[in-house]
């Protein structure tokens, strides 16, 4: 190995123009959360001036994953591959070194064929670039192995007693470092260097200050224990850097307001992070009044009845106002001082610009298509995911001074993607779970989003993740996979909850916990339910029997056939009216025996993107009713507004037959809600489910169809339509049992149990550490 002239380091006075070069695993990635904390806002804006090299072994693959992790610095250099990769923290080359680099490398395949004779060598499996790694037991480092390493013109590193890097010549961790700061222009005094292992040892022969971290191998603390500039710490990972850089004379301590926001607690030992408020907003008067919510939506009942029984809590949600930071504002408001005494929502002021465009515009036009697998309707834009970033951020911020310390965290759905990564850094204590409400997709769908790495950096800073059903639990783990190493802790068969092979979303096992990075993130499949008890109140009221008979009378023993979904190309509108005329076409005897009730809610307003939607629907509409109307008769009945809920379960109860085949659906509770109403006014109901509805996992006794098949979706309707009595009234009766089990009571129960399960599980393990 080419030997390094030394430099002089210097006490260190300041912490201007501060240089830590510090390896990665054992050493910046070890230690105590508290001490990863503290290293994370030194070279976060703590340091004024400060600036922070990896420098590592991994290959610059395995390091990419790093670069997501909001618990990690982010560097400003990367030396990679045990100093043959330099690059700038946003991972351009260092390019008069990079290329120079590359210059020394005869190739790995050369590398390979010449040691293809020493058996004993077996290659690392890990990424790598200009080096080739080995696994070597230490006796075997013959003179023919050094020969054959010399004549490829490389240089031989062995460390740990069993590794071995083939390095081009002249390349260490220390060599590289030494050229970056030359070619970079930074003062070599300034720079501290920390390590654990023997393939650490040149950077500390290079004659920077240096700390070698406690725990560290005992080979290299042999060999740099009389390096006058070295520093030997006694606290591990980021505690002995945090101790290093003490010694040679940088302030290290908390800035006082660093100390105050890890000090500064709430009081809720649950907090629910929603993107909206638990009742509705209204200005009357010129004053602020609180409604309930014209949604039927069951699960913000369900949240809110977890704080029923005096539990302290807080629901943080976005408030429209004028400014964000509004005039005689209330931060925090009352929900319900009788139902719920010890509940507040935390209420951030969004302006209206906000709530458009990370709402309105941003959410739906970049994550909705892809999470839906639509990719080619998806739209980019870096300022709007800023702005996204930045809301996101206030509502971590935001929960981060809710939470009492070692509390609950619940997040929800993609809106609040990146609020585990603004929060766990700045409350580690917190349990954080995230549940999503909408469907995962497929890893090569999901990794066309520009921002992937941010998203899944940020979920796996959770505790636990919920999605609805195995399918996107496993899409998840798959995405997991193409950004960082995982292992799998744990599995679960799905059978016989859900179905696995004749589905299209089917899996047979469920991994239910893996661990990236070290950390460990427990997975489950939680579909949300119906609210039953809701529905059979409803349908024993007057205005619901009153409705069921008006829609009676209008089908005067027409089949109806009952479809509700929101107006969104996800649903797969236009296909299922063209099935039915396709019906209409091929068997008409049905002519006059059916209708079909179409109900679609409008999208919620400045939804530009699904007015042609819209009137292509309106257009198929009116030639089927203009082809095959009677005097007596139309076939299409067409609804393009919302109706309220109890008309919604009157049409329920009015219709034999209800048609759920959407393109793709992350879960849809219309299905639920139809057999809940079936069974409370005691009639069979014949359900038809796309296969790539989530709930079509769950619910055993529905008839399967492919939204994507013409001849498939008018066939399964023909076959429903003319289902004998005996066959809906079992089918009925056994989705029935499903949906009233597992109703959305016992879907928010599973979730906070499961939560709380992890967390028992998890508090050994640290107890231990």
């Amino acid at each position: 190995m080419t030997a390094l002239m030394p430099v002089r380091p210097e006490r260190l006075t300041g912490t201007s123009n501060l240089l830590l070069a510090t390896d990665l695993d054992g050493t910046l990635l070890a230690g105590t959360s508290d001490a990863r904390r503290r290293v994370r806002d030194l070279f976060s804006g703590g340091l004024p001036g400060a600036k922070l090299v990896f420098i590592t072994g991994r290959g610059l693959e395995s390091v990419i994953p790093l670069l997501s992790d909001p618990t990690i610095p982010a560097p400003d250099y990367i030396i990679a591959d045990v100093g043959a990769t330099i690059v700038h923290g946003d991972l351009r080359p260092v390019s008069q070194l990079h290329h120079a680099q590359a210059a020394n490398w005869p190739g790995s395949q050369a590398v390979l064929r010449a040691l293809a004779g020493f058996p004993q060598l077996q290659r690392q499996t890990v990424p790598q670039e200009r080096r080739c790694s080995f696994f070597l037991a230490e006796g075997d480092i013959s003179d023919s192995l050094r020969a054959a390493v010399e004549a490829l013109d490389c240089d031989l590193l062995f460390s740990a007693g069993r590794y071995l890097d083939v390095l081009p010549r002249g390349v260490s961790k220390g060599s590289a470092l030494r050229r970056l700061v030359a070619a970079e222009g930074l003062a070599e005094s300034k720079v501290v260097v920390a390590g654990d292992t023997l393939n650490d040892l040149s950077m500390f022969e290079a004659g920077f200050a240096g700390i070698v971290v406690g725990g560290a191998e005992p080979a290299l603390v042999e060999c740099v224990r009389k390096l006058p500039a070295t520093f030997m710490a006694r606290s591990e990972g980021c505690g002995g850097i945090l101790e290093g850089l003490a010694h040679h004379g940088t302030l290290v301590e908390p800035s006082a307001a660093a100390q105050q926001r890890s000090e500064r607690r709430g009081e809720a030992d649950l907090v629910m992070v929603y993107h909206r408020l638990p009742f509705d907003e209204v200005v009357e008067d010129g004053v602020m009044t609180q409604r309930r919510p014209k949604s039927p939506n069951g699960i913000i009942p369900t949240l809110l009845s977890f704080f029923g029984g005096g539990q302290t809590g807080s629901w943080v949600a976005w408030s429209q106002q004028e400014s964000r930071e509004p005039d005689d504002f209330e931060s925090h408001v009352t929900v319900d001082a009788e139902r719920y005494p010890r509940l507040k929502a935390a209420r951030i002021p969004l302006t209206a610009e906000d709530v458009d465009l990370f709402y309105k515009k941003f959410s739906k036009e970049a994550f909705w298509p892809i999470i839906f697998s639509f990719p080619d309707k998806a739209e980019f834009h870096q300022d709007h995911w800023e702005r996204f970033l930045e809301v996101n951020r206030l509502f971590a911020e935001q929960t981060a001074r809710e939470a009492a310390e070692g509390a609950v965290a619940w997040i929800h759905d993609y809106n609040l993607w990146m609020v585990p990564a603004f929060l766990r850094p700045l409350r580690p204590d917190l349990k954080i779970a995230f549940f999503h409400h909408t469907a995962f997709p497929s890893s090569d769908v999901f990794n066309i989003l520009p921002w992937r790495r941010d998203i899944i950096g940020s979920l796996l800073q959770c505790d636990y993740v919920g999605f609805h059903i195995p399918r996107y639990v496993e899409n998840f783990v798959d995405a997991v996979r193409s950004f960082a190493p995982v292992e799998v802790l744990g599995t679960t068969p799905c059978a016989p909850r859900y179905l696995t092979y004749g589905c299209a979303l089917g899996v047979d096992t469920m991994a239910s916990a893996i661990q990236v990075g070290g950390r460990t993130v427990a997975l489950g499949a939680h579909p949300v339910g119906t609210d039953v008890g809701l529905i059979n109140r409803l349908v024993d009221t007057e205005p619901v029997q009153q409705n069921i008979g008006a829609i009676d009378a209008y089908l005067d023993g027409v089949t109806g056939i009952v479809s509700i979904e929101r107006l969104d190309y996800v649903k797969g509108s236009l296909e299922k009216l063209q099935a039915f005329e396709r019906l209409l076409e091929q068997y008409p005897e049905m002519l006059g025996k059916v209708t079909l009730l179409n109900i679609i809610t409008p999208a919620a307003p400045g939804m530009e993107i699904y007015e042609s939607l819209r009137v292509e629907v309106d257009r198929v509409v009116g030639r089927i009713n203009g082809r095959f109307s009677t005097l007596n008769w139309v076939p299409v009945r067409y609804f393009y507004r919302s109706l309220p809920f109890d008309e919604v379960v009157a049409h329920y109860a009015a219709c034999g037959v209800a048609w759920i085949t959407p393109l793709r659906d992350g879960l849809n509770l219309v299905a639920k809600e139809y057999i809940a109403t079936r069974k409370a006014v005691g009639k069979p109901g014949v359900l038809i489910m796309s296969e790539f509805a989530g709930a079509a996992v769950e619910l055993h006794g529905a008839l399967l169809t492919n939204p994507y098949d013409a001849n498939a979706m008018t066939a399964t309707l023909y076959q429903a339509l003319t289902m004998g009595h005996d066959e809906a009234v079992y089918r009925t009766g056994r989705l029935a049992a499903i949906v009233t089990e597992h109703d959305v009571r016992r879907w928010g129960d599973g979730f906070l149990g499961a939560v709380a399960r992890h967390a028992a599980s998890e508090a050994p393990a640290k107890e231990a550490a």
